[in-house]
């Protein structure tokens, strides 16, 4: 039996293989409300045969959308909106099913990709004031975001909290906190900007406070069946910023906590960054996480190819490796690596004919 495709378990959720698919905003929600795109979308993922199936970044509260055009999980329409979705993938799938819960924080407030993605003025259309922990743009020519007042990351830590319990009720396996890619909880963690001086603020422990406080809260009002993970940017790749030995402490303060994964990504707080991108890039980081905790650790970054992948668990670099790109270029990726490895995955019925060899093997 190949390693990539042996079983796995996150908390008490048993995942069939070791493939996850990362979450992927899709830009095409209605004022935080999941669409059929998402039913269709995510249906297709679904369908794939990898382990779980992790939502893209679901914003807590309307402010923390990174555009006007993002999911959201804030209030009974939004709500209502995802579990019709899910409702219509559950009926043909029974893939675990994660949501990453988000807040963009500074880098919140623009335009879609595929319109530009520029900065959208908070007087602009579609555009409002950000916030942050501290009043530093992303960017120089940003707009200066709101710095978060005590009372603000208390309704912060609230939002997240509700949108856990909605979470839960419409169905979800799994909660992603989303602490990566220089959004807010990422923010907060960074000294490049986190420039506080209360106690969300300064030294590491006080820097840490926000995630930790919301994976506490997250944890009260979820039920023992749910599985909570944190998704973390390793290092900022910026001299000064957020880095993989603070990574190492947070990560043993997650396990401490009760988190039961942890998603190990890189960079996103600074145009600063420098980031030596090729195959594989961010694995070494997921490798060094794996090293101080017996919690799962996922890798994630340019993995793309089938052997890459299985030499990745079989050297025991990461617990699981997640896709992004990969498989929405091909949605039949795990279905490939599965038939390259002499392994099998689930899959539709109306699916078996597909198999290259005239019979259900590689899939079934």
């Amino acid at each position: 039996m190949s390693n990539l495709f042996t079983p796995l378990k996150l908390g008490k959720l048993a995942l069939k293989n070791r493939v996850i698919i990362a979450p992927m905003c899709q830009y095409s929600a209605e004022d935080g409300a999941a669409t059929d795109w998402h039913t269709i979308h995510l249906g297709r993922l679904a369908l794939s045969g990898a382990g779980m199936l992790i939502l893209e970044a679901t914003a807590v509260n309307p402010r923390g959308r990174i555009s006007y055009a993002d999911l959201g999980l804030w209030d009974d329409r939004t709500e209502q909106a995802l579990a019709r979705s899910l409702t219509a993938i559950r009926k043909y799938s029974a893939m675990p099913i994660g949501i990453q819960l988000a807040h963009a924080g500074r880098k919140a407030s623009t335009e879609k990709p595929w319109d530009g993605g520029q900065v959208i003025a908070p007087d602009q259309t579609n555009g409002w004031l950000t916030i942050a922990p501290s009043a530093l743009p992303y960017d120089n020519d940003d707009p200066t975001p709101q710095a978060a007042t005590l009372d603000d990351i208390n309704d912060i830590i609230n939002d997240f909290i509700g949108a856990a319990k909605r979470a839960e009720r419409i169905g979800i396996d799994v909660i992603e906190l989303h602490a990566a890619h220089g959004y807010l909880l990422h923010q907060f963690l960074s000294p490049i900007a986190n420039q506080r001086n209360d106690q969300y603020g300064g030294n590491l422990e006080n820097r840490m406070r926000l995630l930790l406080d919301i994976v506490d809260g997250v944890q009260a009002v979820i039920s023992d069946k749910m599985t909570l993970g944190v998704r973390i940017s390793a290092t900022d790749w910026v001299t000064g910023g957020w880095d993989l030995d603070e990574s190492i402490a947070l990560a043993t303060e997650l396990q401490a906590r009760g988190c039961q994964f942890i998603h190990v990504s890189t960079a996103g707080l600074s145009p600063l960054q420098e980031i030596p991108v090729a195959p594989g890039f961010q694995v070494p980081f997921a490798t060094a996480i794996k090293q101080v905790v017996d919690i799962p650790v996922i890798a994630v970054g340019l993995i793309t190819d089938t052997q890459q992948a299985e030499n990745i668990i079989a050297s025991d670099q990461a617990d699981a490796v997640a896709l992004a790109r990969a498989i929405m270029y091909n949605p039949h990726w795990v279905w490939h690596a599965a038939a390259e490895l002499g392994e099998q995955v689930t899959a539709p019925p109306q699916y078996l004919r597909s198999s290259p060899h005239g019979k259900p093997s590689p899939i079934k």
